[in-house]
């Protein structure tokens, strides 16, 4: 787990802006939901034959006896926040959005921490593929106006229906099987429970066996079928690039039909920095009227190494002036007219030398705190009711002007 320093909180808000707005313009409405939930909404949404509940989950028993975890991600909160609250009674057709920390006990690399972070994006209530496109599209968006989007690519596949999905893991079950003895223990292990994940196994000795297996996409019932050609069509239209890959399957059990993932080459290991697709059982399986149900998830320490690894620089959070005062009549005067310029030029942002100092030591703080001008008062000013204003951005830039005019004087400055 990770402290994040205020060096680099600019990206952090830089991001969190950027997608705020794109979300915004497609009207997604923002939810926030508790870190911790009851134990038992992962191992019922998420499965308790995946690795991030056998092996990565955070949970522990509370003094009432409650079993407690800390969210891992944060579909299963949301779909419990959206049933319980009757969100989809007031609108079957809901659109949203939240972010916060998630939590794994995994083996911390780059990109990869115990405490991470996390943008989530929900749609329900729609069942054909535009839908899904719309997700795409509008993670697109929020990677092309963050700077990283001509790093990534999307891979794409469909899980089909419940039913769909049975019929294929049977036949892969029966493929490895004949192969046993070259897969890996992680492997044996989950070719009773949780199949699928073997295809994205990163055992190369797997991988060679995973080739040979049977192909997801012959195994789809017809539905399934059209509704990944419209997804496809309609992707081609809107101009995506885009590669199916039908070995992309997701980790978590809730997942069928669509699912895709925007990855990069340029982390390491890490290279999955958004991923998603339909989910259209788990609202009722957790309570819920059946509705369909899409999302994605971002990283967003990945999306920060990608930004800041292509150069995008957050804004500065420097101040618009730096009041400098010396002598203890000036430091009184110093807050009351700081005060003032708050009250009347909100915009401007504003640095106090609380503390006092030297006005060479003063000086010295006024410039390393990035401000363009620094206002100076000491007791010739005090005296005379006036207030110097310099530029520590250009040299010889320096008026004496009545208090009284100040706050005129740096509107039309600023």
């Amino acid at each position: 787990m990770h402290d994040i320093l205020p060096a680099d909180v600019g990206y952090w808000q830089m991001l969190e802006k950027t997608a705020e707005a794109v979300l915004s313009s497609y009207g997604y409405s923002e939810i926030r939901f508790p870190i911790v939930e009851k134990t038992e909404l992962f191992l019922r949404s998420i499965g308790e034959v995946t690795d991030v509940v056998e092996k990565e989950m955070y949970a522990f028993v509370d003094r009432n006896g409650d079993g407690l975890a800390l969210r891992p991600e944060g579909t299963a909160g949301c779909v419990r926040a959206v049933v319980e609250h009757g969100l989809l009674h007031e609108n079957p057709m809901r659109r949203l959005w939240y972010r916060g920390p998630m939590f794994r006990h995994e083996r911390p690399q780059k990109g990869r921490y115990r405490q991470f972070h996390q943008l989530g994006v929900e749609a329900y209530g729609v069942a054909g593929p535009d839908i899904d496109v719309e997700l795409i599209l509008l993670s697109r968006r929020i990677l092309r106006q963050l700077g990283v989007a001509a790093d990534l690519r999307l891979e794409i596949n469909t899980l089909g229906s419940v039913d769909a999905r049975l019929a294929y893991r049977q036949r892969l079950v029966d493929y490895l099987s004949q192969h046993v003895d070259q897969l890996d223990d992680d492997s044996r292990r989950r070719l009773q429970t949780n199949p699928l994940r073997i295809l994205d196994s990163k055992n190369e000795a797997v991988k060679a066996v995973v080739a040979g297996a049977p192909n997801m996409l012959e195994s789809m019932d017809e539905a399934s079928k059209a509704h990944f050609a419209g997804l496809c069509s309609m992707l081609d239209a809107s101009g995506v690039t885009y590669t199916v890959n039908p070995r992309l399957v997701r980790g978590l059990d809730y997942y069928s039909q669509t699912v895709f993932e925007w990855i990069t080459d340029s982390l390491g290991a890490q290279g999955t920095v958004c991923a998603g697709g339909r989910y259209d059982g788990l609202i009722e399986f957790l309570g819920g009227r059946a509705s369909q149900a899409v999302g994605f998830a971002m990283g967003i320490e990945r999306l920060i190494s990608m930004m800041q690894a292509a150069g995008r620089v957050p804004a500065t959070n420097a101040p618009d002036g730096f009041v400098v005062a010396v002598g203890e009549a000036a430091q009184r005067q110093a807050v009351l007219l700081s005060e003032r310029l708050r009250d009347q030029l909100p915009a401007f942002t504003l640095l106090n030398a609380a503390g006092g100092g030297s006005f060479k030591s003063q000086m010295k703080r006024a410039d390393r705190s990035g401000a363009r001008w620094a206002i100076l008062l000491g007791e010739d000013e005090v005296s005379q009711s006036t207030v110097a204003v310099k530029s520590l951005r250009a040299e010889g830039d320096q008026v004496v002007i009545p208090q009284s005019e100040l706050i005129a004087h740096l509107a039309a400055k600023n």
